[in-house]
């Protein structure tokens, strides 16, 4: 047994191994070459401004997905985690120099683009999308910034690096801080930025561990280039990055299930009587949430209303949080026509397809009726064929109770009508035929002695 976990256990590190496939010298220079901000790399981040800056502009995912590609932004953090690691303090100050600078070229030029676009979108989602990080933006970038120094480690290189600069997206949350500096909006400048530097120091600190891991040949330096960054700065930015953003997620978090259970709950409470959920309006904020139900029709009534909290409240909704408009029509003044009639036929749909249930449910109820109707004529006229001396037959479903159980019995009880008493022979017969003629076991024969009227004088 020690013999067989021993081999697996060889197997399972030979599978995970990984230094025989870094190389380190190719690696290092591959970093280092795409740290400086000269050159083609100038031309290459203004192209990819420009190109994340119309995409978001537009809410063009195609797009935002091609300036992801084609940013030279990893390049410096990848740097920094490098130098880091290596205790190269020359290509940390470098990377944190160059940096600062495409942070800088990139916000100033995406401010200049936004304030001279002509288009104004009404709802740009794609831009708002990246103002509310997350604790799961620090796990794509930590995880994300992994497999981007594994592939540029590694000698065989494929098309990893490629999903890495999609998924840590760090060019349209930079343009994003340029967007909100246009319309002078702190909530969208600050979370676009604080969304890049969650992104950015946890590719570098994933580029570190790594690099550690990995263990990449320690940089020779003199004292005074040797000075690198303490472990207790790295776990202060760590807090600082990680300790907000799972306060974010929590909150967006409520916010999703509150907005998901108010859907639910007004797709489920569509029609109130004579009266219908024409449109509503969730509105979340931790300390007081809000459900506004636009309503049009009849008065809501106070038993409607009841039964409305009652299902709220499976959903977590509490009455307080739900805020009734009786005339929909009037607290909605920005309603168009075209949403009026989509109003109005959906509760026409509602009522209708209440119909089509409540006309399903009595069709099954008629046929399970028809299924267990006794065949009294078909039976009787077979009856009488074999016993003429039967007068009448009569057939009841019924149930039998046990004294001592509170279990109830199905049974068919057969009332047969005779001149005179049956021996136990005919009875057993008759009650036997009656089973296998009904496909019963539960069949009870009962006799009934025919009453003959009196001859008058």
């Amino acid at each position: 047994m020690k013999s067989f976990f021993h081999k697996v256990l060889i197997y399972l590190k030979s599978i995970i191994h990984l230094s025989d496939e870094i190389d380190y010298e190719n690696a290092s220079a591959s970093i280092r070459k795409n740290i400086a901000f000269k050159g083609t790399n100038v031309y290459i981040l203004a192209c990819a401004i420009i190109i994340a800056s119309v995409g978001l502009n537009v809410n063009s995912i195609p797009v935002i997905i091609g300036a992801m590609l084609i940013s030279p932004v990893m390049g410096p953090i990848l740097g920094f985690g490098l130098g880091l690691g290596t205790e190269d303090n020359d290509l940390v100050k470098n990377s944190l120099k160059n940096f600062t600078v495409m942070v800088i070229i990139s916000i100033l030029a995406s401010t200049i683009f936004f304030l001279l676009s002509p288009l104004s979108l009404a709802n740009p989602s794609e831009l708002l999308a990246r103002t509310r990080p997350t604790i799961y933006d620090v796990l794509i970038a930590l995880f994300g910034g992994l497999a981007g120094i594994i592939e540029t480690s590694r000698k065989d290189k494929g098309s990893v690096i490629t999903g890495v600069a999609i998924a840590t997206a760090l060019m349209p949350p930079l343009c994003t801080v340029g967007y909100g500096i246009s319309i002078w909006k702190g909530s969208v400048i600050f979370g676009a930025l604080y969304l890049f530097l969650i992104n950015s120091v946890f590719i570098a600190l994933a580029t570190f561990a790594a690099v550690k891991y990995f263990s990449f040949p320690i940089v020779e330096a003199t004292s005074e280039t040797k000075k690198h960054l303490p472990k207790a700065a790295v776990y202060i930015i760590l807090l600082i990055v990680i300790v907000p953003s799972f306060i974010t997620a929590v909150s967006v978090i409520k916010e999703n299930n509150f907005t998901i259970h108010a859907e639910r709950l007004v797709a489920e409470n569509k029609n109130l009587g004579k009266c219908f959920i024409y449109d509503h309006k969730a509105t979340y904020s931790p300390k007081a949430p809000k459900l506004e139900l636009f309503l049009a029709g009849e008065t809501l009534t106070d038993e409607a209303k009841k039964e409305l909290y009652k299902n709220a409240e499976e959903y977590g909704i509490t009455r307080s949080q739900i805020v009734f408009h009786e005339d929909a029509t009037s607290m909605r003044q920005d309603i168009s026509e075209t949403e009026m009639m989509k109003g109005f036929l959906e509760h026409t749909d509602q009522q209708i397809k209440a119909l089509n249930d409540s006309i399903m449910k009595l069709d099954k109820q008629l046929s399970d009726f028809k299924g267990k109707e006794l065949p009294v004529e078909a039976v009787s006229k077979e009856l009488f064929a074999q016993y003429p001396d039967i007068q009448s037959l009569s057939l009841s479903r019924g149930a039998i109770m046990n004294a001592g159980s509170p279990a109830e019995t199905k049974q068919i009880v057969a009332i047969v009508t005779i001149d005179k008493p049956m021996d136990a022979e005919l009875h057993a017969r008759i009650e036997r035929w009656l089973k296998a003629r009904l496909n019963n076991e539960n069949v009870v024969v009962v006799e009934q002695i025919a009453v003959k009227e009196k001859a008058t004088e």
